[in-house]
């Protein structure tokens, strides 16, 4: 039986020969690093800020200028490259060039290369019409678009202008995204009327004409595909391929280095979502750094991550464009027609990272899909993993069903930072149940309750200096106050990112889930991560969601809701669950009560409703703990409202 640490991959070459490898020779000797140990210049990368920082523009061919200071300040107000002028776009095209293409995907079988130069082209032509919108420095252009060809023309196209995107996917509700928009009053939408899911046409008509009815910032609207259902109103409108028509030439906005890029936001599911900002230039680096150096991503590299635009892990699929790599959009379902859709494309788009979901990977293990039958190239070298906790199941099912010598990455990050400051490196080797090591520049450490770092036991995960990708404010926080309380209220200086943490002596992880959701049994603190993996581990378990109803003055319940697999028994996995917890936990880590569900409530994003749920479950009204335009599954909702109101046991 496999057990937490086990190595299930290595390098064969002690991951050097990749860029990696190039970068220690190239930069690593003016860090003061002589030796070729990761763990080294993960020390110089955290000590030495500035110089890694400008280290890695140089090694990944930064265009832009950063100028001559470094890093001002500490954290919370540090500013990185105060002087610097850079434009992400640019950055782009300096590197995505051909041969490197964009591929279109879908669910029904679509697989479309664009080349690189007609895409620059795009980008030119729809910039050009932005323009023309009156959208100048720093406007704001929105989309509700699901993950195609027409979003990321127009991330490119404003960001070359200097103004700034955000994105929200097709599949939200209409308060969902007015919740959003209305907060950064965009001057132009690009939209879809219509988008496919689950082999299903879905009309967004008449949702886009409601949203457009509360933007009333919104003079300009361009429909990617079918304009049907559309009035006319207070904007005009125009077709995306008339919005890519001429032959202008393409121009970029040298802006300052910390200048708005996009923004980004928190789920949203109990009020109005935090719109979290980040910088050109940390982006640029971060992406830069995190994609190339940390894995293995570059020229002639076909990158792929499953994901909505509305998830932050569309934007770090489009840091692809930034070094050099051809990237896959894959629009529709990921269980359409099947759960191989997915895995067979892997060969069809020759794809040699592949990033999905550690549900998805927990979907394919339940739904017995074996990517052995499906998979018959040679391209596919790294599997990254995200979104959640990947169990030591999980990482088991990958090596006994996925073919070649894979490397399997799971990492943690979030929203906040739009990146992973947990993962891997090309000279990590897989082992299972563990995150194999901290990123590049991040001082990441977990904090215990005196506030001082802890290794070997669970504590707050932290960052303890400045990284360039950390946001720079909140939209409509001038004073900081909102960004400040967000992160820095438990920790004065210190960054609390919310998720529960150990630490190992080698730089390794593991992650125990949210630290506002954990399970306080007899004053034994737990991570939920750690219950799913003994629950979800369970034949007959396809998915589960626990939460603990104790508070500091009194104890509560431990209550666990399980969705079956079919033909699976109740009572059968009822008592198999409690044995299996009574004998790999403890007896208290048994729940009081255990309900059968038909789906797991989840955010827009794939996260599970756990705080939320706690909440309705210690009374609060359903409408007080989540708004069903942020739930991905909001008719589940009604469900659990109602085994709330049944008496304790």
């Amino acid at each position: 039986m496999t057990e937490v640490g086990d190595i299930l991959w290595e390098p064969t070459d002690g991951g050097l020969s990749g860029p990696l490898g190039a970068y220690l020779r190239a930069e690593g000797h003016g860090l003061g690093v002589t030796s070729t140990a990761y763990d080294d210049l993960y020390q110089a990368s955290i000590t030495k800020i500035g110089p890694f920082w400008r280290s890695i523009a140089r090694f990944c061919r930064l265009a832009g200028d950063l100028g001559e200071r470094e890093l001002i300040g500490t954290l919370p107000d540090a500013v990185f490259f105060p002087d610097g002028f850079v434009n992400y776009a640019q950055e782009a095209y300096l590197r995505f060039r051909d041969p490197a293409c964009i591929i279109r995907a879908d669910e029904s079988g679509l697989l479309e290369r664009i080349e690189a130069h007609e895409f620059w082209r795009a980008v030119a032509q729809l910039a050009a019409s932005l323009r023309t919108a009156g959208v100048e420095v720093g406007d704001r252009v929105a989309g509700y678009l699901p993950n195609i060809y027409e979003a990321v023309v127009g991330l490119f196209a404003t960001a070359s202008i200097g103004a700034i995107w955000s994105c929200t996917s097709p599949d939200f509700g209409v308060g969902a995204v007015v919740d959003r928009f209305r907060q950064i009053e965009p001057k132009v939408v690009l939209a879809v009327t219509e988008y496919r899911y689950g082999g299903r046409l879905i009309d967004r008509s008449t949702t886009l004409r409601a949203i457009l009815d509360e933007l009333p910032s919104v003079g300009t609207v361009i429909v990617a595909g079918s304009s049907a259902g559309m009035t006319s109103g207070p904007w005009r409108l125009v077709s995306f391929d008339e919005a890519i028509e001429g032959q202008q030439p393409l121009t970029f906005a040298r802006v300052p280095f910390n200048h708005p890029l996009w923004v980004l936001y928190s789920s949203g599911t109990t009020g109005v979502p935090k719109a979290i900002i980040h910088s050109h230039g940390g982006i640029v680096l971060e992406h830069k750094k995190v994609l190339e150096i940390q894995n293995g991503i570059t020229d002639g590299s076909t990158f792929f991550w499953f994901s909505s635009t509305g998830w932050m892990m569309w934007n770090f699929l489009m840091g692809g464009l930034l070094v050099g790599a051809s990237i896959v959009l894959y629009d529709g379902s990921p269980g359409y027609p099947d759960l191989g859709q997915l895995w067979r494309l892997i060969d069809r788009a020759g794809i040699d990272f592949f990033g999905v979901s550690a549900p998805f990977l927990r979907s394919s293990q339940v739904g017995e899909v074996d990517p052995r039958l499906l998979i018959r190239g040679t391209s596919l070298r790294a599997i990254g993993s995200t979104g959640a906790p990947l169990t030591i199941d999980g990482f088991d099912w990958v090596y006994e069903h996925v073919p070649g010598s894979v490397q399997l990455i799971s990492a943690s990050g979030g929203t906040d930072v739009c990146t992973a400051f947990l993962g891997s490196s090309p000279m990590h080797p897989t082992r299972a149940g563990l995150i194999a090591a901290r990123a590049l520049g991040v001082a990441v450490a977990a904090f215990g309750e005196s506030g001082t770092p802890v290794v070997g036991q669970m504590g707050e995960l932290v960052i303890t200096e400045p990284m360039p990708s950390m946001p720079i404010g909140f939209w409509n926080d001038e004073d900081r106050s909102r960004y400040h309380d967000a992160y820095f209220a438990q920790f004065p200086g210190v960054w609390r990112h919310g998720d529960w943490v150990t630490f190992y002596p080698d730089g390794s992880s593991i992650i125990y889930g949210r630290s506002d959701s954990t399970l306080n049994r007899g004053g034994v603190r737990m991570g939920t991560a750690e219950f799913y993996r003994v629950v979800e581990a369970i034949h007959g378990v396809r998915e589960s969601l626990v939460i603990d109803t104790s508070a500091l003055d009194r104890t509560g319940e431990l209550i666990l809701f399980l969705v079956l697999t079919p033909k699976a028994t109740e009572d059968d996995v009822r008592q198999r669950v409690r044995t299996a917890l009574r004998e790999q936990l403890s007896p208290r880590h048994v729940p009081d009560r255990i309900f059968i569900v038909s789906d797991i409530p989840k955010t827009l994003n794939g996260k599970k409703l756990e705080v939320p749920i706690r909440r309705l479950f210690l009374g609060a009204k359903l409408a007080e703990v989540a708004s069903s335009d942020s739930v991905a599954n909001p008719q589940v909702l009604g469900e659990f409202e109602a085994l709330a109101r049944l008496p304790s046991s």
